[in-house]
């Protein structure tokens, strides 16, 4: 959903100035991008973490096979606690931000464009924290974003995969459910090494900035800025695609919704049955996905004689 929100509001905006040269939503797309841009390392980052932190409690839980399907209310606070830190840390990005403009010398021609550099109008404590946050920020990037999420998957992983190295040859994990373990680990492998690598150019331009701004032209940086973003956008745009085509329960119950809003309410009985059908594949999925025992079938009345 985040994806989709980074798509479909600063994509346009950042098009349109590049186009344009004008800012689209003036001085309020200079403070609003850069937050949720942020805001959206912020929920990949901890999303990648509590992942690695379920596959983890699914490995070493003494009854993985029979775990319960978790609570819609317990996902939506998970999500809650992701999104609010997430927005929270991605704050200073509003007040750092400002519009500013810029006259070609050559054809007179005004350009806008936002720098970063903090208002003085803010209250002088809001100022040296913000200041502060510029001065850190670069290594704050390189820290939380990339280096947590990518440590973090890989030591669960690892850990994950010993465990289950060490139990492979007892009785309590059945070849279904070792499928589903393996498709969700490759699922979290997948999704972060495509996050790694698009966030790896945005932090080497940003060290390099850092050291070497002084030598470096206005247009040279804002080429290197653009490229950044839209590895952003990349990642915005092949993410819910790649997490469709690895989790194949995920994926089988989004084609069935896609399917089911294609062929509309019709009261017709091939409907009903398809729909039928569609809704048992879809519990199947689910209970693969969510780890769900398949429930043992009653057992047969004895029925004639003994022989």
């Amino acid at each position: 959903f985040w994806d989709f929100l980074i798509l479909f509001f600063c994509l346009p905006v950042v098009i349109f100035n590049e186009i344009t040269k004008k800012r689209l939503l003036g001085d309020v797309s200079c403070h609003i991008v850069p937050f949720m841009e942020v805001s959206l390392l912020g929920v990949t980052t901890f999303s990648l973490c509590a992942l690695g932190i379920d596959r983890f409690h699914a490995a070493t839980s003494p009854q993985a096979s029979a775990r319960p399907i978790e609570q819609c209310q317990s996902i939506i606070a998970k999500l809650a606690v992701i999104w609010v830190g997430s927005m929270t840390l991605s704050v200073p990005e509003i007040l750092l931000w400002q519009l500013a403009q810029d006259t070609s010398p050559v054809s007179g021609m005004v350009t806008e464009y936002c720098t970063m550099k903090p208002s003085s109008n803010l209250p002088e404590s809001v100022y040296s924290l913000v200041l502060t946050y510029q001065n850190a920020r670069m290594w704050w990037y390189f820290g939380c974003y990339f280096c947590l999420p990518i440590l973090f998957t890989v030591s669960c992983q690892l850990v994950t995969r010993r465990i289950s190295g060490t139990e492979k040859k007892t009785e309590c994990r059945g070849t279904k459910h070792s499928q589903c373990e393996s498709h969700l680990n490759c699922t979290i492998i997948g999704l972060t090494i495509i996050y790694g690598l698009c966030t790896t150019p945005e932090n080497v331009c940003n060290i390099v900035v850092a050291y070497m701004s002084p030598d470096m032209s206005k247009q040279t940086l804002d080429l290197l800025n653009l490229i950044n973003q839209f590895f952003l956008f990349f990642k915005c745009s092949v993410t819910p695609i790649l997490l469709l085509c690895l989790c194949r329960p995920l994926g089988q119950a989004f084609m069935d919704c896609c399917c089911c809003c294609c062929e509309g309410c019709s009261p017709d009985t091939a409907s009903s049955e398809g729909s039928a059908d569609s809704k048992l594949k879809t519990e199947m999925s689910s209970s693969i996905f969510f780890d769900k025992p398949r429930e043992s079938p009653p057992p047969l009345l004895g029925l004639g004689t003994p022989c």
